[in-house]
């Protein structure tokens, strides 16, 4: 046996496959320890290989566990039981002593004086090295097998620690609208409602994808991944913004509705820093890099606050709220001039949707001149995130937004609310 050259073989395989060299040679032990078996002995005992590497000595064993005469049935002479403590009616029949498999505790000893029950024994056999085509082709199977099994188990391994996080890859294929993504060692599997409705995808389109969960699968571990999942954008951001990455600036809530808009609260730990301009970032460069990623879908970036009086006007951005009641059972009815109604309940009812969900809060909008009639898509339901009851204290809101009305050429504003809701707008060309 060329030693050499089995020791090239074992870790070229090592290294294109990712597992560890000792995998591979236990993959071969255990395929020369079933051709063995196959070839000259029972079916039913329990043959080990240990190969040495360094010297080429190949050795077999039979393995057997130390059993008590307690805890098995033992039959002599295949009718004879002999003593043993009954069992109770109701409890399951002890398992038949295995001579093949198992060696009582008594015998064990006199190989093993400190044996004990549940330990293994391993008796020497007679070495061979000549093998039947039948058993060689089941030794080249059991090495495929157990490369495979060895590949999946460090994938599964290298890849449970990426979910929740984001990827880089390429699309394959799409099959049965699936998106198949190429990821390096393994292939990742997008759904057609984990995709940003309205996104067209291209074979070898290099992409960001964020890693929703890694499943045991029959083949391989299913990678599942996402783009239209909100906590993408919040990785995003952490890309994007150093404040968000060390935890100076959090994001406390994200209302995301893929491949339109999007609402994220954020917060400073820290007095003097600004969240709101820490994640928009000079001339809205940060907020801008993100909504190019997600095929430029709108982001509101706004200041969270546990106050509900602060934070539901901030969440209605880019309406300017005229008054809010803080009403039981977290709602609230806000009220705004008639010139921002359409502005603040959105298209389809989208904008006051997620400002529901962003807070946590039930909103009813309404026009500041006709108070009691309800508007058609002006009321939406919390998504169950959200801040304890509170009263009216402040109507100060910042927030940046891409402004909607010219697309082709957004801008960023920034706006206070004064208490009487006087404007001191400042526009930031991009």
């Amino acid at each position: 046996m060329d030693l050499k050259q089995l020791a090239s073989a074992v870790e070229q395989i090592a290294a294109e496959k990712g597992i560890a060299p000792e995998k591979v040679i236990g993959a071969i032990e255990a395929a020369i320890a079933a051709a063995y078996k196959k070839e000259y002995r029972k079916k039913s005992e329990i043959v080990r290989a240990k190969f040495n590497l360094k010297t080429g000595d190949l050795e077999f064993f039979q393995v057997k566990t130390v059993v008590d005469p307690s805890e098995v049935t033992i039959v002599e002479g295949g009718a004879e039981e002999v003593e043993r403590p009954e069992h109770q009616e109701g409890e399951e029949a002890l398992p038949r002593f295995n001579a093949d498999r198992q060696i009582l505790i008594e015998d064990a000893k006199k190989v093993k004086a400190d044996v004990k029950s549940g330990d293994e024994l391993e008796f020497p056999l007679e070495g061979k090295s000549d093998f039947g085509r039948i058993a060689a082709q089941t030794a080249k199977q059991v090495v495929l097998q157990s490369i495979r099994e060895a590949e999946r188990s460090s994938i599964k391994e290298e890849f449970a620690s990426k979910e929740g996080e984001i990827m880089s890859g390429q699309i394959q294929r799409f099959e049965r609208g699936n998106v198949y993504v190429n990821l390096g060692r393994a292939m990742g599997i997008m759904y057609p409602n984990e995709s940003i409705p309205g996104e067209h995808y291209r074979v070898g389109d290099r992409m960001r994808f964020y890693v929703l969960a890694v499943q045991d699968d029959a083949r391989r571990p299913g990678i599942v991944l996402s783009r239209s999942h909100p906590n993408f954008v919040m990785k995003l951001f952490e890309l994007e913004v150093p404040e968000i990455a060390d935890g100076t600036v959090v994001i406390k809530s994200i209302a995301r509705e893929a491949g339109s808009r999007t609402k994220v609260a954020v917060a400073s730990n820290e007095e003097g820093i600004d969240p709101v301009g820490a994640a928009v970032g000079q001339r809205g460069t940060r907020v801008m890099a993100v909504t190019n990623e997600l095929g430029n879908e709108k982001v509101d970036v706004v200041e969270w606050s546990d106050e509900p009086a602060k934070f539901i006007p901030s969440a209605l951005s880019p309406a300017k709220v005229k008054s809010i009641d803080v009403l039981p059972r977290r709602e609230a009815k806000v009220l705004v001039p008639e010139d921002q109604l359409s502005l603040a309940i959105g298209k389809g009812g989208q904008n006051v949707r997620l400002a529901a969900k962003l807070t946590g809060w039930k909103i009813d909008v309404r026009s500041q001149s006709n108070p009691e009639e309800v508007q058609e898509g002006g009321v939406a339901a919390s998504g169950g995130m959200g801040d304890d009851d509170g009263e009216v204290t402040a109507s100060v809101v910042e927030e940046a937004t891409v402004d909607d009305e010219d697309e082709d050429n957004p801008k960023l504003d920034v706006d206070v609310l004064g208490n009487e809701n006087k404007e001191n707008k400042k526009e930031v060309k991009q």
